[in-house]
């Protein structure tokens, strides 16, 4: 009888746990399947309670419930350990039937820094319980360089940064990136920026002028250029401005065929003899 009465508890127990689970929903969805390392990994993560209880995230205040994301390296399986201290999401509280979506930055909170397979799940810790999501998959790849720059720093000697453009197929078009990583006293890998197709045909130029402007130039398409222009600073490293450029051949063309519109004088329509 008592038996019969732990496995009826227990089942009941299971069964609850099911039903609550189904209640709370998270998810977690990534803008891309692969990223160049020093990208930021963006997702938005989706919490749904259609469960009777409230649900508070808010840290700064002490709120009982926790929003986490979980990173597994596929090749070992290891757990990587989050480097900041900062929520992973901003706060929310959501009431019986509300959602709430949140912007998430992986690579600000977890060291992402080298190639790989990883695997990415979001987890919800609401009343002693863990409410977890699907893993997502997501790949990091150095990507193929293309062409490289050295900025030296007058006040900081010994110190150096490395700048690469490297591309890699994004959406089936070959994208063009930023990287750049400190050689010297610092070693810090700074955010990789996707500076847009590129026609890899055309190797882009970058130059970098003593007062810390970086300026990278690429072909978009066959009559056009992209001007990215960043501001390289010891300290940081900051995008000011992009802008499109017309070829300079093709341009000048455009130039010389605007010449011949508008109205022409048509040839005057005269004998031959006339002329003698």
């Amino acid at each position: 009888m008592r038996k019969h009465l732990f496995l009826s508890l227990v089942l009941g127990l299971i069964g609850i746990g099911a039903v609550r689970a189904a209640e709370i929903r998270v998810d977690l969805r990534l803008d891309q399947s692969v990223y160049v390392i020093g990208e930021s990994v963006r997702g938005v993560v989706n919490v749904r309670n259609l469960s009777p209880e409230i649900i508070h995230c808010n840290e700064a205040l002490g709120a009982p419930d926790k929003m986490l994301i979980e990173i597994i390296r596929a090749s070992n399986h290891e757990e990587l350990d989050k480097l900041t201290k900062t929520p992973i999401t901003c706060s929310f509280l959501l009431k019986a039937n509300e959602g709430q979506k949140m912007e998430v930055r992986l690579a600000d909170h977890f060291p992402l820094r080298q190639q790989g397979k990883f695997l990415a799940r979001p987890v919800l810790v609401h009343d002693g319980s863990r409410y977890e999501g699907q893993y997502r998959a997501f790949d990091l790849v150095p990507g193929i360089e293309m062409a490289s720059a050295l900025q030296l720093f007058s006040n900081r000697p010994g110190q150096k940064r490395r700048f690469r453009l490297m591309r890699w197929t994004r959406n089936g078009t070959e994208n063009l990136f930023l990287t750049s990583q400190d050689e010297g006293t610092s070693t810090r890998q700074w955010a990789t920026w996707d500076l847009g197709a590129v026609m890899k045909s055309t190797p882009p130029i970058i130059s970098i002028s003593k007062d810390g402007r970086v300026v990278v130039i690429h072909r978009l398409g066959p009559d056009d250029f992209v001007r990215s222009e960043f501001w390289s600073l010891l300290d940081r490293l900051e995008f000011r401005s992009v802008e499109r450029v017309a070829d300079p051949e093709t341009a000048g063309q455009n130039r010389v065929r605007e010449l011949y519109k508008g109205e022409s004088v048509a040839p005057a329509n005269r004998p031959w003899w006339k002329f003698w």
